[in-house]
């Protein structure tokens, strides 16, 4: 074929040869430029020089170069006129006699088309394609080449990347199973740690509420919890005014300060420890009255002062313990005192803590913020009429001119001596009420099969207990986010609680639950209080709701293997009191299974005269002075962490619902003041709590049972079984909760011990006893119905757990 180096378009391949590439010899300057396809496009140039010797991929036969004739040049010209017109078609195809056709097979190229142009632009060359497919075979090799090349290079990249991530990322550690994680669990947890967290705790330059808050805040988030949350609340704060409360004997004007020093005789450090000895909440001001010894303040105590004494604005000297603080003064309301003058007697305390001239802090705040509440308006803050003092034992023995309380080694109780003349007094009390800030830590540790079920865990961070608390708590989230690093996740969310304002009434766990309580009545598993772990070294006592008594014996069982001080060691000490503390809310208001322990001052076979002395609050001992190995904090420590494991890892709750039956059973055993069909409830009760406790061994013993839908469920029942028992009002300072008892010699139900409407017989009808008896009856009778009705409810829901497993085929 013939071509015209300077044609500008064309649809086939056109090359000029030059006249040194027959005789195969080097090409100093050469270009190829790609042309038009076959559909007669614009020509685009791409002119690549060479310098050295360059191969064809076509071969080129000398012999068949030939002049240029006429009939190419008629082809030429068609073809040109047809681009001139846009058609296209590329016209009639040339004579084969003047051209040999162009293979389909050698005329794409991977560059495109080329034309090959000379330096002589005249310079006319003709040439045929050879039949064969060398050129095609040498791309089909190139391409091959740089295939495998390009693969060679991805899986070299590829090799590179992996070793250099794994070299810097750890592999993921499988979970070890629960023994293997208890044993590290609390092989991180030891009293030196604890001992370095108190004295950071402990060299805050700021000793205030919101320091100690933040602080915490910024420990938390430094140990690993990942969601933690400061909050706040503006609350009315019942303070100690700027001179201490004082008592005036009328008769000899002596003045005396609450622990019984003379006022006259104060030193100048007396001040501070004057002021913490107050009433929070007590109305203000002063009240002249005589002073009336009713010992304990119970119904009987009162009973025998009404039918003597005229009680009107006269001043009640009470002792604290036997019955709750908050009941004793309601009733010495409606009985017409004026004011109250609270004391320990020495004979209650453990020997080793009698302290004659000990003044303290109560608060009458039963929780939470009153001015939210609404309590305060009658009396300007005050939740009571009352003018309310604590005392030293020294200070009352005066004003009951009681003799001494120590012969032969004995302890006689303080009373006043009958036919004694009785002071006349002055009681002043300065309390001032004040809006302030208290503040909340709270931290999650997210659980993954079920994160929406909550396990709390509760502190204070208030300046009287809050240090060896807080430290404890510290090195808790220390020991558990350690755990989660190494590759454990928990099944359910632990929620790390510090609440603020705990000492004037539990405002700060009072609020918050109170905000969140619609989230925590569905979701809240258990509570684990850390209230007050160590205010004491002789013995070690645990206390916990009726569902949690098992796991509780068995964790301080476990504990007590290894005492501290060796030797003999007491059994496990587990009862299901009702407690002073935060933890008040969740149990009373919520009905959430909770649990403590504590090491405390007092023996196990004191709690009974010792019952309600915890409500008196004390200048707290440091923790360095009270425990100075922390060996004590330690051991709280790891007590509660195995709880805390046990209630976010166990797949089914470590629930016992038929401990709740036989907790029934047992404060029903006066069988005389119980009708028949309350005791045919409990029987009913146990036997279908202890069938339903049998079938829960099944998926809490064998995976193969533990489909997630049903265990979720079961857990659900177990964690609601405690809400049956939630009654809707009961005396001020009994817990609404039935399950937590009042300390006493035989265990009863709180509302049949303490019942709402006691000492109105004395009051309205004191000298018709008939009426008093209907009245009582009446009473009790409304007690026993609530009782059961919370009964046949547990006992519903007992049975809805059992169609559980009826509904649910054995795998």
């Amino acid at each position: 074929m013939f071509v015209y180096s300077n044609v500008q378009q064309c649809p086939y391949w056109r090359a000029t040869v030059p006249p040194a590439l027959t005789t195969a010899q080097p090409c100093k300057i050469m270009a190829y430029r790609k042309v038009c396809d076959v559909q007669g496009g614009p020509l685009v140039s791409e002119v690549l020089h060479c310098s050295g010797g360059l191969d064809l991929d076509w071969d080129l036969d000398k012999e068949e170069l030939q002049e240029p004739g006429p009939s190419m040049d008629r082809m030429q010209m068609q073809h040109i006129d047809c681009q001139r017109s846009g058609c296209s078609d590329p016209g009639p195809d040339p004579d084969p006699e003047l051209m040999e056709p162009i293979q389909p097979s050698v005329s794409v190229s991977p560059h495109g088309r080329f034309e090959r142009l000379q330096e002589d632009p005249n310079y006319i060359s003709h040439f045929t394609r050879a039949p064969g497919h060398k050129g095609q075979r040498r791309l089909h090799c190139f391409l091959l080449k740089y295939f495998l090349a390009g693969v060679g290079l991805f899986v070299l990249g590829v090799l590179i990347g992996w070793f250099t991530h794994t070299s810097t990322i750890k592999p993921p550690v499988p979970p070890p199973d629960s023994s293997d994680l208890l044993e590290e669990l609390l092989k991180g947890i030891t009293a030196d740690k604890i001992d370095a967290l108190q004295r950071s705790f402990s060299s805050l330059p700021d000793d205030s509420e919101e320091s100690r808050a933040r602080y915490l805040y910024r420990q938390w988030v430094g140990l690993g919890l990942t969601d933690v949350h400061l909050s706040n609340h503006t609350v009315l704060l019942s303070l100690p005014g700027s001179t201490p409360n004082t008592i005036t004997d009328r008769s000899s004007h002596q003045c005396f300060l609450p622990n019984g020093t003379p006022c006259d005789q104060r030193g100048p450090n007396d001040l501070p420890k004057q002021q913490f000895s107050y009433a929070a909440y007590s109305a203000p001001g002063s009240v002249q009255g005589e002073v009336v010894d009713v010992q304990y303040g119970s119904v009987d105590d009162l009973r025998r002062a009404k039918d003597s004494l005229n009680l009107t604005s006269q001043i009640a000297v009470v002792k604290l313990g036997q019955v709750p603080l908050l009941y004793k003064l309601s009733l010495l309301s409606q009985l017409g005192f004026g004011g109250v003058l609270l004391y320990i007697d020495p004979c209650d305390g453990p020997p080793s803590r009698r302290s004659w001239r000990q003044a303290f802090r109560v608060t009458l705040n039963p929780g939470g913020n009153p001015a939210v509440a609404g309590l305060s308006k009658d009396a300007g803050g005050s939740l009571t009429s009352l003018l309310v003092q604590p005392i030293s034992a020294v200070l009352a023995k005066t004003l009951l001119s009681s003799p001494s309380t120590d012969q032969e080694g004995s302890c006689i109780p303080l009373a006043m001596l009958p036919n004694t003349e009785r002071k006349k007094i002055t009681l002043t009390v300065g309390n001032q009420f004040s809006y302030k800030k208290i503040y909340n830590v709270v931290g999650y540790l997210k659980g993954k099969r079920n994160p929406d079920r909550y396990v709390l865990v509760g502190s204070r961070h208030d300046s009287d207990h809050g240090g060896g608390t807080s430290a404890i708590m510290n090195q808790l989230i220390a020991a558990l986010t350690e755990q989660t690093k190494r590759g454990w996740v928990p099944d359910r969310t632990t929620v790390f609680c510090s609440w603020g304002g705990s000492a004037l009434g539990n405002i700060g766990s009072y609020e918050w639950g109170k905000d969140n309580s619609i989230v925590l009545q569905s979701s809240a598993v258990a509570y684990v209080s850390l209230n007050s772990p160590v205010r004491g070294t002789e013995a070690l006592r645990a206390t916990a709701s009726p569902t949690l008594l098992q796991l509780t014996s068995d964790i301080q069982r476990r504990q007590l293997l290894s005492c501290i001080r060796g030797g003999n060691c007491p059994g496990p000490n587990v009862s299901s009191l009702q407690l002073p503390g935060d933890v008040s809310f969740f149990a009373n208001q919520l009905a959430v299974p909770t649990m403590e322990f504590a090491f405390e001052q007092t023996r196990a076979e004191e709690t009974e005269t010792s019952s309600f002395l915890s409500e008196a609050q004390f200048n707290a001992e440091s923790p360095e002075t009270l425990d100075p190995l922390f060996k004590f904090h330690e051991t709280i420590a790891k007590m509660t962490a195995e709880a805390i494991l046990r209630l976010v890892n166990d797949p089914v709750l470590p629930f016992y619902p038929l401990d709740i039956a036989l907790d029934v059973q047992n404060k029903l055993k006066d069988k005389s003041a119980v009708s028949a069909p309350l005791l045919s409830s409990a029987s009913a009760l146990r036997d279908h709590a202890a069938f339903f406790q049998s079938e829960t061994m099944r998926p809490a013993n064998d995976p193969k049972e533990r489909d997630p839908s049903h265990v979720r469920m079961l857990n659900d029942v177990l964690r609601d079984l405690e809400k049956s028992f939630i009654i809707p009002q009961t005396p001020p300072g009994v817990y609404r909760n039935l399950l937590y008892s009042l300390p006493g010699k035989t265990p009863q139900f709180s509302i049949l011990r303490f019942p709402q409407e006691a000492v109105l017989p004395c009051k309205a009808i004191k000298h018709n006893s008939a009426n008093k008896d209907v009245l009582f009856h009446s009473t009790t009778n409304q007690s026993l119905s609530l009782i059961l009705r919370a009964i046949e409810s547990a006992e519903r829901l007992v049975c809805f757990g059992l169609d559980l497993f009826e509904n649910y085929p054995s795998v």
